[in-house]
């Protein structure tokens, strides 16, 4: 299989089959909880994104020293570290350049750091022994998934805003029975890059 062909095949499972908010269920909490505008929702998808590539690139290389160093054990704790500094890093750049969405996004911008899916995808990286351009590429990936799941799921919230719902399921619960309906329309992507 030539490279490219690899590349487009890595990036798609990354973000249709193994999707990590829809497949693979991590990253839930900012997924409900930042999905109520298409706006908010777009902020937070590039936030992760920008979080994602970077700490699958850092964590790389934090895993060459953790195996120089033979502490590989120590590999959850480093990897959390590298993910703070650059959640940290971005949290400083958007309130200087977007205050607006540094408010919208409030608590949620801090919790990309216990983002499990941001997490997930660097120990995922290792445990699929990628290289470093894999590696990134399927951050990038899944970021990316990441950000069509909560665009998506923002754009049927602010429909279902105009809808008429019975009064029990108002709210987190259609949310949830959403969700719900989104990840079995998503595992019908499984299988499909093998």
């Amino acid at each position: 299989m030539d490279p490219f062909t690899k590349i487009i095949l890595l990036m798609l499972n990354a973000i249709l089959c193994n999707n990590f908010v829809l497949s693979r269920f991590l990253g839930i909490c900012p997924f409900l909880g930042v999905s109520k505008k298409v706006d908010t929702a777009i902020g937070m998808g590039l936030a992760v994104t920008f979080v994602m590539a970077l700490a699958s690139l850092f964590c790389y290389f934090a895993q060459m020293l953790l195996d120089s160093l033979n502490i590989g054990y120590m590999q959850t704790i480093a990897y959390i570290l590298v993910i703070a500094g650059l959640v940290q890093f971005v949290e400083m750049v958007l309130q200087k350049t977007s205050p607006s969405l540094y408010t919208a996004l409030g608590v949620y911008l801090p919790l990309i750091t216990t983002n499990c899916a941001v997490l997930g995808v660097t120990i995922l990286n290792f445990d699929e022994g990628y290289n470093l351009l894999e590696s990134v590429l399927n951050g990038v990936g899944g970021a990316l998934g990441f950000t069509l799941a909560i665009v998506l799921m923002a754009g049927i919230t602010e429909r279902l805003e105009l809808s008429k719902i019975p009064t029990p399921l108002k709210g987190f619960p259609i949310g949830l029975i959403t969700a719900g309906l989104m990840s079995i329309a998503f595992l019908g992507f499984s299988g499909l890059i093998k």
